[in-house]
């Protein structure tokens, strides 16, 4: 890693007086360290006499749009995520109230809505028909997958005279805003792209933490106190809970340690051995676990033990990521296989409440911190940065380069503190 991976993309120079007075503004110089610890810090000292850093998020006194010429356009595209409309609702308040911005535009089905042959026409979004918006899940721009043709999206946004365009997705819509981004770049076109940091699943590097996770770790809370009272409602009752999490466990981790009837979590960063004589081995455990409390709660993320679907095919869907197989299923099956040939009876109960989850609208400081990431989305693109994402690091917000937040998933270290702290508060890899 480069300080140059930290630069951000800049159409021009700012010289309109921002339309916004009595704000505190941000310096074009404030920067957010990236390294926190000390030895760290060192490193990268010694290697670069400079520590690599962020450019700060926030409102700026001068900025490079013309807001009376401009118009917006906001696209959520992939999965469904608690806060999607909380972040359209404040993208468009701030646009319309703030900027004065005359037209925004809500880009229907994602990145399709940019593509003529699909005739999605475009909703205008205004302060009153955005107004209740935060009390409804799901987006009401709708969203799809996959990769359209950057070329023609950009002829779009051209045909209709936007020059601020806002991107609402995980890692699969950005690196497709960073394709738009450099075409905009090659034919030298004004345009702003903007992401905003959109994952169930909290899995975008160098941002600490992505609207929505918190209410997806909150959701979980009604379904576990579910499978613990099934669980505890029979002899040797399991309450079995797939969570969402593709490649990275942050829900499932979380939750465990939000709701203590938790007792074996299960994520795709540890190896997942299913029977066998070490402390890992999950069905012995879970065996000894029955026979001493005659009830466990277990909590397994979907990316979890793919390894155990063995000559299967991995497809991938329209965005390129891979389908995992069910482990959900696969573990309810093991499970029950497992304790039929002990001969010893079991009471399993499957809970997979994915998709009521990500369908349910942000909650308390959740749908606070959707509200700030359109704000300073707005402000980043109004000062005419580019193929950026609005990220958060050490409790500020910060610009990303696309390029560095899509570089690789964010996953939990099996060495952290968060790991550690599961691991004290579950039965896996302890002795009887």
């Amino acid at each position: 890693m480069d300080i140059k991976d930290f630069e951000v993309g800049r159409i021009g120079e700012c010289r309109i007086q921002n339309p916004i007075r009595h704000a505190d503004f941000v310096d074009d110089h404030r920067r957010v360290i990236y390294p926190a610890e000390i030895g760290v810090i060192k490193q990268y000292l010694d290697k670069f006499d400079k520590l690599p850093s962020f450019e700060a998020a926030g409102i700026r006194s001068k900025i490079f749009h013309d807001p009376a010429w401009s118009k917006a356009a906001i696209i959520t595209a992939g999965g469904l995520c608690p806060g999607l409309n909380h972040v359209i609702k404040f993208l468009t308040r701030t646009l319309r109230a703030d900027y004065k911005i005359p037209v925004v535009y809500g880009i229907r089905y994602g990145y399709r809505g940019l593509i003529p042959d699909y005739h999605h026409e475009p909703m205008i979004l205004t302060e009153d028909n955005v107004d209740d918006l935060h009390e409804a899940g799901g987006s009401i721009l709708g969203s799809s997958r996959g990769r359209q043709d950057e070329e023609a999206m950009v002829d779009t946004l051209v045909r209709m005279n936007i020059n601020l365009v806002f991107c609402i997705g995980g890692d699969g819509t950005l690196r497709c805003a960073h394709d738009i981004a450099q075409v905009i770049k090659k034919r030298k076109l004004a345009i702003s792209i903007v992401g905003i940091p959109k994952t169930i699943d909290n899995d975008i590097s160098f941002i600490d933490k992505s609207f929505g996770f918190e209410t997806a770790v909150y959701s979980t809370g009604s379904f576990i106190s579910a499978a613990h009272n099934e669980a505890k409602g029979a002899y040797n009752g399991i309450g079995l809970i797939k969570v969402m999490g593709r490649d990275s466990g942050f829900i499932a981790a979380y939750a465990t340690l939000a709701n203590s009837h938790i007792n074996y979590c299960l994520i795709p960063e540890a190896p997942l051995i299913l029977d066998g004589a070490g402390l890992d081995a999950f069905l012995p455990n879970l065996e000894n676990r029955l026979n001493q409390k005659h009830h466990a709660v277990i909590i397994v993320a979907e990316g979890t033990g793919q390894d155990l679907f063995k000559n299967q095919e991995r497809k991938k869907d329209a965005s390129g990521n891979i389908l995992h197989n069910d482990i959900g299923l696969l573990l309810k099956e093991k499970i029950i296989e497992y304790f039929k040939n002990k001969d010893i009876e079991i009471n399993l109960k499957y809970f997979d409440p994915s998709y009521a989850i990500r369908s349910v609208p942000a909650r308390g400081t959740d749908a606070v911190f959707c509200a700030m990431l359109a704000q300073n989305a707005v402000h980043a693109a109004m000062a005419g940065r580019t193929d950026i994402v609005v990220g958060h690091w050490h409790e500020h917000f910060t610009h990303v380069p696309i390029t560095l937040a899509t570089r690789q998933r964010r996953k939990i270290d099996l060495k952290s503190q968060l790991w550690n702290s599961v691991k004290s508060a579950t039965w896996l890899y302890k002795k009887g």
